[in-house]
C-alpha cells in the first residue's frame, strides 16, 4: 500500500487543472471527471499521461470523491480541488504531520488566496444560532468572536496547530483507516456541506480533525460553480439538520433561512438580490422533507 493517493474531481476545470496536477505530479493521482465539456479530460490526458482519469456522470462532488476513494490505494488520500494547488514540500509535511497524530482522520493545511492572503478555511458545525449569526449578518458586529461568528470559527488562529470542527474540502488529507470506520461521503450532499457531514461523523466516532499551518495550499474558490449554486448551499444546511439534529430543528432552520433571505432580498439589488430572492422563494415553497426530495 503506497503512503498517498490524490483524488481530484473535475467539472469544467480549466484553466486551473494544470497547476493543480503539477503540484502532485509524483503521486498516484486519480481524476474523476463529472461530465466536463470544456476539454478538461483531453488536457489531463495530454499533459499528465500517468494520471488515471475516470469519466462519470455528474452526481455531485461527494459522489465524485467516493469514486476516487474507491479506486485509490494509499493509506492517506489527499482530496484536492481542481482549482487548488499545494506549495513545494507541503504534501510531505502533511503526511509527516498525520503520521505524528494517529487519531487525526483529516488534516487541513493553511489555505491561501491566489494573491497570498489568508483564506479562512475552518468552519463550525451548523446550529440554529450559528445560522442566525451568519444569515442575519450578526457576525459583522464581532467577527473575531465565537459567540457571533461560530459559523466561520471566529477567533480561530490560523498560525498554529489546532483541533477544528470542520476544514474546507478544497484540500484535506484523509486517513483511510478512519474512512474504513465511518464510511465514505454521503452522496445525498450534491455540493456544499459534504465535508461538514463527514467531519461530524468522524468526530462522533472519536476521530479528530486538525488544522496544520505547516503546509500551504493556494485555492481560487468557486471556480467550478462560479457561485451559481446558492440554492444547493441552502439545501446542504437543511440536509445536515435533518440528518444530525431532528425534524423540528430542520424545520426551524428552514424558517430561519427563509426569513433571512426575504430580508436580504429586500435590501439588495442586482444579481445578489435576485439570488437571495430565488433562495427565499425556494425555501418558502415547501417543508424540509419536500425540499430535500426535489
Amino acid at each position: 500500500m503506497p503512503d498517498l493517493s490524490v483524488v481530484v474531481v473535475t467539472h469544467n476545470a480549466l484553466p486551473w487543472i494544470e497547476q493543480c496536477l503539477e503540484s502532485v505530479r509524483d503521486e498516484e493521482t486519480i481524476v474523476v471527471d463529472n461530465g466536463s465539456t470544456d476539454g478538461t479530460v483531453d488536457v489531463v490526458g495530454e499533459l499528465f499521461p500517468k494520471v488515471r482519469v475516470l469519466e462519470c456522470e455528474n452526481r455531485g462532488l461527494a459522489a465524485g470523491w467516493n469514486v476516487g476513494l474507491a479506486a485509490s490505494l494509499g493509506r492517506y488520500v489527499l482530496i484536492l480541488n481542481a482549482d487548488a494547488w499545494l506549495t513545494e514540500g507541503s504534501l510531505e509535511q502533511l503526511v509527516a504531520f498525520a503520521d505524528e497524530h494517529p487519531k487525526a482522520a483529516i488534516v487541513g493545511p493553511r489555505l491561501s488566496n491566489p494573491d497570498g492572503t489568508l483564506q479562512r478555511s475552518v468552519r463550525g458545525f451548523p446550529t440554529l444560532w450559528r445560522l442566525a449569526t451568519e444569515y442575519f449578518f450578526l457576525r459583522k458586529l464581532a467577527p473575531r468572536t465565537q459567540l457571533l461568528n461560530g459559523f466561520y470559527a471566529g477567533g480561530f488562529e490560523h498560525d498554529r496547530v489546532l483541533e477544528a470542527e470542520v476544514v474546507m474540502g478544497a484540500c484535506m488529507l484523509v486517513r483511510r483507516e478512519a474512512t474504513d470506520v465511518v464510511g465514505p461521503l454521503d452522496e445525498d450532499f450534491f455540493l456544499f456541506s459534504e465535508e461538514t457531514d463527514w467531519c461530524y461523523r468522524f468526530a462522533q466516532a472519536g476521530w479528530k480533525v486538525l488544522f496544520f499551518p505547516g503546509a500551504e495550499c493556494f485555492h481560487v474558490g468557486g471556480a467550478s460553480h462560479g457561485g451559481r449554486l446558492y440554492r444547493e448551499n441552502l439545501r446542504g444546511h437543511l440536509r445536515f439538520f435533518a440528518k444530525h439534529r431532528d425534524a423540528r430543528s430542520a424545520e426551524r432552520a428552514r424558517r430561519l433561512l427563509w426569513a433571512a433571505l426575504v430580508l436580504r432580498g429586500a435590501l439588495f439589488r442586482g444579481e445578489r438580490g435576485r439570488m437571495y430572492r430565488d433562495g427565499g422563494a425556494w425555501l418558502g415553497s415547501g417543508r424540509v422533507p419536500e425540499l430535500l426530495r426535489r
